[in-house]
């Protein structure tokens, strides 16, 4: 590992721990806390954390197992929630992704998606030189899984010790960090439809199909909608 990619690394690590990765971290505690009640120790917790690196995948795990579903059912509703994050894999994959890259770099930079990660890359990523953005990256992601890692490890040992409003109240901060960030890194007319159009389609989607995919149907007609007016208007305005 040559000095300059350690010094990136540290930089990354140090710019997730400044805030992001305890936003995404303290969400983790419920998760360890549903781990215990589900009978599961607190080892194979912090694993489902380090291999699903995603909470609301975790609460479809130990909520399954909780209501004593199988575990084949849970394994397949975890893999399709993890749908959600293909997009984003593929919108900051250009921006990673270099000649001669290992598979197993590839995978693990895959693995390493999620809301807070994303957030990052599409606002810093950009305008970083081609070959400081992965070990940034890496750094980034690794500071947010290792931190929840721990608050899960935290969350399993505290069971019972924070009240059930609080536990679930954590669970939203990391959509409520994605939001504000969303928000703070909105530059034009299509970023603010795109946000505009999500929030207010949900009780339509909520409606018409479900709760179960509104969120996905918000964010391919939201999403869509601002992508074509966003082209369209500037022809329109030429």
């Amino acid at each position: 590992m040559s000095s300059a990619f350690r010094r990136d690394f540290v930089w990354g690590f140090g710019r997730a721990l400044a805030l992001p990765a305890w936003i995404v971290g303290f969400s983790l505690l419920g998760v360890g806390s549903l781990a215990r009640d589900a009978g599961h120790p607190i080892g194979a917790a912090v694993l489902s954390t380090i291999l699903i690196w995603a909470a609301p995948a975790q609460l479809i795990l130990y909520g399954t197992i909780a209501s004593g579903g199988l575990l084949v059912a849970a394994a397949l509703a975890v893999g399709l929630s993890a749908i959600r994050l293909l997009p984003m894999v593929l919108s900051i994959w250009p921006y990673l992704r270099r000649p001669g890259q290992p598979l197993w770099l590839q995978l693990l930079m895959a693995h390493f998606v999620a809301a807070t990660s994303w957030i990052d890359a599409t606002r810093h990523l950009p305008g970083m030189e081609p070959d400081r953005r992965v070990p940034y990256y890496l750094g980034f992601a690794s500071a947010c899984v290792a931190v929840s890692s721990t608050m899960t490890a935290l969350g399993f040992l505290l069971v019972g010790a924070l009240p059930g409003p609080m536990a679930a109240g954590l669970l939203c901060l990391t959509p409520l960090y994605f939001m504000i960030a969303l928000v703070g890194s909105a530059r034009n007319a299509p970023d603010w439809l795109a946000i505009a159009l999500g929030v207010g389609l949900v009780p339509v989607a909520q409606i018409t199909v479900g709760r179960d995919f509104d969120l996905l149907a918000t964010g391919l007609v939201g999403g869509t909608a601002a992508y074509l007016l966003g082209r369209w208007l500037p022809r329109r305005a030429a």
